[in-house]
């Protein structure tokens, strides 16, 4: 009789292995009654842990008024003193000021000033005011860029698009002053450039003086006097938005580090010291009668195929990875028991992949080991991070599995 055993992924720990586990055990069973289950359960006993309380984690003393340190009080403090919380949101939609701005009918109100009086005779459409100021730019953007260290394509690319934007005409309608359209426009500039920045993993970027010197920089060339150039910085979002702030997550950060200290250091614990967790799974299969099929979620797949490069085991007859990275770090040679591109052992046994095109931390195997890997994709009908548990509700996993066990 087939014996499956399961080994878990990254931050598992009691009681959720044991939900898990059972969950896994039923699921199976119902597509294969006659196969016996068993588990390797590390998490407990060599998963990660902050082995001096968190001292590592900065803020976590002092504690004062609702149990917030002093420090990280004051970096919050200083966070909204500065702008530092509001660029936060001009990070995650640049246009924020300017919708918030024109207000929610200034981007429909076409030529009415505020979305409801009728323009003077005479007087310029509401956007051509912004266009105007932005016409400004032209032949500048160059200097201005490399003075702040923003590559000069994402500040160019900044201005076209803003000219382009339908909620000019609201701004331009709401913000008569010329000075302080021009500094409204400079900060949408500038944080979208960052924004795109931020969204190309770029290694180096402009600290805060850099972007508010960009800031004041496009604002003069707009026509606003240089000194104030964050004068009325955060006005429109006055309102209430929801919104993560930083220093929210800094003042939390202890709480934080805690809740995902589990999932990530296992990984780094792994990747740095894993030659015990592979001993685990090399006297968890031991114990069992042959066959056996190796089930290894996220990080347990990684150590299952390290293991089984490592070690031959004539016991196991399959090896199954669901949602696991093992084909990414083997590609970016960061697998420990095999380095791109030597080839699999001729000792591995069949290897199943089942993986979902959701799930950010399943890769697929078969395009880097023709001939040794079958992919199987399923859905699991979650956005991530959610496809990457879900694996263990879907019975499209333990019938791909089901259909494989020797």
């Amino acid at each position: 009789m087939t014996t499956a055993l399961f080994i878990h992924g990254t931050g598992v720990r009691e009681p959720g292995f044991s939900d898990l586990y059972a969950r896994f055990a039923a699921g199976l069973r119902e597509f294969a009654p006659d196969v016996r289950t068993a588990s390797c359960y590390w998490g407990g006993e060599l998963g990660a842990r902050l082995g001096a309380g968190g001292l590592s984690v900065p803020y976590t003393g002092g504690r004062s008024r609702g149990g917030l340190s002093e420090a990280a009080e004051t970096v919050g403090a200083a966070g909204a003193a500065d702008g530092t919380e509001l660029w936060a949101d001009l990070y995650r939609d640049p246009l924020t000021e300017l919708a918030a701005a024109g207000g929610d009918s200034g981007s429909r109100s076409g030529s009415r000033p505020g979305g409801g009086a009728e323009l003077p005779l005479g007087a310029p459409l509401p956007a051509e005011r912004p266009r105007a100021l932005l016409a400004a730019l032209d032949g500048h953007v160059g200097d201005i860029a490399r003075g702040a260290g923003l590559p000069v394509p994402y500040l160019a690319a900044a201005v076209t698009e803003l000219a382009a934007s339908p909620l000019l005409s609201g701004a331009g309608a709401a913000v008569p002053d010329d000075e302080e359209l021009a500094r409204l426009l400079a900060r949408a500039l500038v944080a979208a450039a960052l924004a795109a920045l931020l969204d190309a993993d770029a290694p180096v970027v402009p600290d805060g003086a850099a972007r508010d010197a960009a800031v004041a920089a496009l604002a003069a060339r707009m026509g606003a006097r240089p000194d104030g150039s964050e004068r009325g910085l955060g006005a429109a979002l006055a309102r209430p938005v929801l919104r993560i702030a930083s220093h929210q997550v800094v003042r939390r950060r202890r709480a934080l580090t805690e809740a995902a200290h589990p999932a990530a250091a296992d990984v780094m614990l792994y990747l740095a010291h894993g030659e015990p967790l592979r001993r685990r799974l090399r006297e968890a299969v031991g114990e069992l009668e042959p066959p056996v099929v190796v089930i290894g979620h996220s990080l347990g797949g990684i150590i299952a195929l390290d293991a089984l490069i490592a070690s031959p085991s004539p016991r196991v007859a399959l090896l199954v990875t669901v949602g696991s990275q093992a084909p990414f770090l083997y590609e970016s040679g960061a697998l420990p028991g095999l380095v791109h591109p030597e080839p699999l052992p001729e000792h591995l046994p069949d290897w199943l992949n089942v993986y979902d095109r959701r799930d950010l931390l399943g890769y697929v195997g078969a395009p880097l080991f023709p001939g040794r890997v079958t992919d199987v994709e399923v859905d699991n009908r979650q956005p991530f991070p959610a496809a990457h548990s879900a694996y263990w509700t879907n019975p499209a996993v333990y019938r791909a599995i089901a259909a494989r066990l020797p």
